[in-house]
């Protein structure tokens, strides 16, 4: 990316705000959604893949509040310090709740039975949690917020999750692998490892916009790289 950009304006630095606002309510109000219908369907259904569905939604949750609470503030630069730790403690959460519950299912804890809801609401997922990443990364790097591109990389690792809890249902259904969801569970798992240790560091994004000229203070805004 060209290095010729200049900073924001207030105006746009106000609109681009307004819309991380925007798309961190809706997340958190279809993940609290999605959890309740996911931790009944997967107690209904005996399935340990929708009860992990459901905690992560929750986890997913977490980090889309502490960027709720950042953009809440007058000077959301200020917070972000505080809110980048807390993404990345929410990656390693999501990737400890994945890999238990990919292994109580690889140990066979009971056959699950299946799940219409499940399937549909996984299904529901799979399309809306890209849009609602790629919205947020995209103004989250025009505003150089990495704690928003890091929340936009934690709710496209739950899109992922929520496409293999998709064919792991669909596939224990019709052909009977209760193996194919944990398996790809356990390698989203390491991904979201991975995107914890750079939010921790900072480096959620390589190429902020507006940090290229920060009024005047010579840094980066938000610790974005």
């Amino acid at each position: 990316m060209s290095t010729s950009h200049t900073a924001l304006t207030p105006a746009r630095r106000h609109i681009l705000q307004r819309r991380i606002r925007w798309v961190v309510a809706a997340t958190i109000t279809y993940n609290v959604i999605e959890a309740v219908i996911a931790l009944a369907a997967g107690r209904a259904a005996s399935s340990s893949a929708l009860i992990g569905f459901g905690l992560d939604s929750i986890v997913e949750v977490l980090s889309a509040a502490a960027v709720a609470w950042q953009f809440a503030g007058p000077d959301p630069q200020r917070r972000e310090r505080i809110a980048l730790p807390v993404i990345a403690v929410a990656f390693f959460a999501l990737a400890l709740v994945v890999t238990v519950d990919a292994l109580r299912s690889l140990l066979g804890t009971g056959a699950a039975e299946h799940s219409s809801v499940g399937i549909a609401l996984a299904a529901v997922s799979v399309v809306l949690m890209p849009a609602f990443s790629l919205f947020e990364r995209r103004t989250g790097r025009e505003l150089g917020s990495a704690s928003a591109v890091a929340d936009s990389k934690q709710t496209l690792i739950c899109a992922y999750l929520s496409a293999a809890v998709l064919m792991g249902l669909v596939a224990n259904s019709l052909l009977g692998w209760s193996w194919a969801d944990p398996v790809a569970a356990l390698i989203i798992a390491v991904f979201a490892v991975r995107e914890g240790v750079e939010a921790w560091r900072g480096e959620a994004c390589a190429q902020p916009v507006s940090a290229l000229v920060q009024e005047g203070s010579g840094k980066e805004g938000g610790g974005c790289c």
